[in-house]
């Protein structure tokens, strides 16, 4: 296992040894982590969660990380010492499992520790849940918006190797059926696929020699890539030739790959002449530079494509290459007491909700849709099924009231001083719980183009705090 706990930015550990230089090293802080959101990221779905909790619970400066830091003549010996033999992750951790949908400003997890714990572990747990959140929105997106198969094929074009290995994670949680990386898929368990390059295909003499070649090899896993040459002149026809011969010999040919050219045209074209040769159960699949963009233009083109390899734009979030997540200060002990704290800016969207804080889903009984979100003090009572008022924050005059409804606490506890206390769900798990929560969304919130903005409010406590806060500058 690697050692994480440099994996940091400086400031956080000169704010670190200023809390113990200071003597607030035992104050108790609470910070959240969310998204802001933007056109891109009207929602998102939470990932990250496992390797957030394996970084806290093994915390530990080693002698190596000590004598390094010692060589940038920054810190004292006794803060040294101090981290060589005591700096554990002592504190609790609130977070939303893996898999839940979630809006901006709703804290994702939340780390209530002593403040030179909760401070030092800011930058580690933003690098991890940003993202593989990241990449679980750009894969829900993505598998959303088709009804066929979706296979990441990003590890080539990931930036490096953990970007590949953690992507293809969250890809997995978000609906893709399996992975082209082998290392993703013996350390989580997934299934993964492939087939050839058009390498493959250029290093025989002729296209048919290289399909027969590789028939031979995989008589029954035979998916041919035929866009190397001429794919409706040659490597569709040469294909048919190939399965014809396996079909003979008692094989059943799996299908064909696309790589390249106008992708509605061919897989219809393909899907007309397998067909025709009698090879109606034989698959069709897309690859090259495919987000859910292009793939509302297919749809609408009515393409015949049974499945998807995705990779660039999957892997690294083309369009929009930044959760943007943030770990802000919520609340910090004084005199003994919690006291909640606010951070101000003059741009409105960067005013933080002040205090320990819980997100509640409301759900219509009927449909069992999610109707809205409120964020509300920890220590509130949650709605009880009474009809209930809420109100959009920025906008108080646009109300509604809730009825017929029933109502989920979303975040769940993780670590209670500093021990683990949730049994953490295998890969397969949460990807049938990711199923459950997105298909608890009306459609209207998951359009790609001017999606419905859903509504996150904040409870009258929490309102009547946050301006009360605002009056006093923050404190």
């Amino acid at each position: 296992m690697r050692n994480l706990t440099l994996l940091t930015d400086l400031y956080e550990l000169t704010m670190t040894y200023g809390y113990d230089k200071l003597a607030h090293k035992d104050k108790e802080a609470v910070f959240d982590l969310f998204f802001r959101g933007s056109t891109e990221l009207s929602y998102a779905v939470v990932a990250g969660l496992e390797q957030a909790v394996d970084y806290l619970l093994n915390i530990e400066f080693n002698q190596d990380d000590v004598d390094y830091l010692r060589s940038l003549n920054l810190f004292d010996e006794d803060f040294l010492n101090n981290l060589n033999e005591n700096f554990k992750f002592s504190g609790d951790v609130y977070a939303m499992p893996e898999g839940t949908i979630v809006y901006p400003n709703e804290p994702i997890l939340t780390v209530k520790a002593p403040i030179i714990q909760a401070q030092f572990v800011e930058t580690a747990l933003l690098c991890i849940i940003n993202h593989q959140t990241l990449i679980a929105t750009k894969a829900s997106k993505i598998v959303q918006n088709t009804t066929a198969n979706v296979m990441e094929f990003g590890l080539r074009r990931a930036q490096g190797p953990d970007a590949g290995i953690y992507g293809a994670r969250a890809a997995i949680i978000s609906g893709c059926s399996s992975t082209s990386n082998v290392l993703a898929g013996k350390m989580f368990n997934v299934p993964v696929s492939g087939t050839h390059a058009h390498s493959w295909v250029m290093s025989f003499p002729d296209e048919i020699t290289a399909f027969r070649a590789y028939a031979k090899l995989f008589p029954d896993a035979c998916l041919l890539l035929v866009d190397t040459y001429d794919t409706l002149n040659s490597g569709i026809p040469n294909a048919i030739k190939v399965f014809k011969e396996l079909q003979a010999a008692g094989h059943k040919p799996l299908g064909i790959r696309i790589d390249s050219g106008d992708l509605a045209y061919l897989c219809n074209k393909a899907r007309d002449m397998l067909d025709e040769a009698g090879f109606t159960d034989a698959k069709i699949c897309a690859s090259g530079d495919i987000d859910e963009n292009v793939l509302l233009a297919l749809n609408a083109q009515g393409a015949k494509i049974d499945s998807y390899g995705i990779g660039t734009k999957l892997i690294t979030s083309y369009s929009n290459p930044s959760l943007g997540g943030v770990y802000k200060l919520a609340a910090i002990t004084e005199n003994g007491k919690l006291v909640p704290k606010l951070k101000i800016s003059d741009t409105t969207v960067k005013v933080t909700n002040p205090g320990l804080k819980k997100v509640v889903r409301f759900f219509d009984n009927v449909t069992g849709k999610a109707i809205a979100d409120l964020i509300m003090l920890k220590d509130e009572p949650l709605p009880n099924g009474e009809p209930y008022r809420i109100f959009d924050p920025e906008n108080v005059w646009k109300e509604k009231i809730v009825v017929d409804y029933h109502v989920k606490e979303l975040a769940i506890d993780v670590i209670k001083n500093g021990k683990l206390v949730y049994k953490l769900p295998t890969l397969q798990e949460i990807a049938a719980y990711h199923k459950v929560c997105i298909d608890q969304m009306w459609e209207q919130y998951k359009r790609i183009t001017n999606p419905h903005i859903y509504k996150v409010d904040l409870s009258q406590k929490l309102y009547d705090l946050k301006l009360e806060l605002l009056k006093k500058k923050g404190n």
